[in-house]
């Protein structure tokens, strides 16, 4: 069983997470070194893909409006690299997504509800036997493998000729199956609570942590890194 904290995918991140009173000066001290260390350790850029949202919305009523009406809203914005399309392609049982390369099952169920550490145990228990597409390599994502699957506009897309009611009604909209509207596990543990993990709500794209003894769904992938 192997647990991962790191929290960014594809850059290297530090995470300081300290309280401070007398010793501030200190702490913001070694903030500012791992900071630098981080910098002058990895000079590649990194560009963050879009988040898919296309509709800006009134701050005050949260209903549509054009978008030359907001500042700094996605919709308005659009920074970010763009979505290849189509965003996934569908071979055998298994679903690859163009925009980060990552290779998922396309049965969003195919490893039940279970808690966290039983989930890693079924992945590894997968690899172990017949594997998934000719594969043996699969793991549980991490909370930024699994993240990338959100899509912050999924109810501007439509689903059946009306507008997707779920992140998940979009997802099996394009090549997934059985993708739940509930909360999926990520192998990523709570920096501060090593006894929780990360999730992603697939409902709505909603990302927190949890107990570990929770039962959430476990979706395996494969390749990035």
């Amino acid at each position: 069983m192997k647990r991962k904290t790191i929290l960014r995918q594809g850059v290297q991140a530090f995470l300081l997470e300290r309280y401070c009173s007398s010793a501030l000066t200190i702490c913001l001290a070694v903030a500012l070194l791992l900071c630098c260390s981080a910098v002058l350790s990895f000079a590649a850029t990194v560009q963050l893909p879009q988040s898919g949202q296309k509709q800006c919305y009134d701050t005050t009523t949260n209903l549509a409006t054009d978008c030359a009406n907001t500042v700094g809203q996605d919709g308005n914005k659009k920074m970010g690299a763009t979505w290849p399309n189509p965003r996934f392609s569908v071979s055998g049982d298994c679903v690859t997504d163009e925009l980060t390369g990552l290779i998922w099952s396309k049965n969003a169920n195919i490893g039940g509800a279970r808690t966290w550490t039983t989930a890693l145990d079924w992945v590894a228990a997968l690899n172990s036997g017949a594997g998934l597409c000719g594969q043996t390599d699969w793991r549980l994502p991490n909370i930024n493998e699994l993240r990338s699957l959100v899509h912050s506009g999924y109810n501007e897309e439509t689903c059946g000729g009306v507008p997707c009611q779920y992140m998940s009604t979009w997802l099996n909209s394009k090549g997934f199956s059985n993708v739940q509207s509930n909360y999926y596990w990520s192998s990523t543990t709570g920096a501060d609570y090593t006894s929780k993990a990360w999730y992603v709500y697939m409902d709505s794209g909603y990302v927190y942590y949890s107990n570990e003894s929770n039962n959430y769904y476990a979706w395996p992938v494969r390749g990035g890194q």
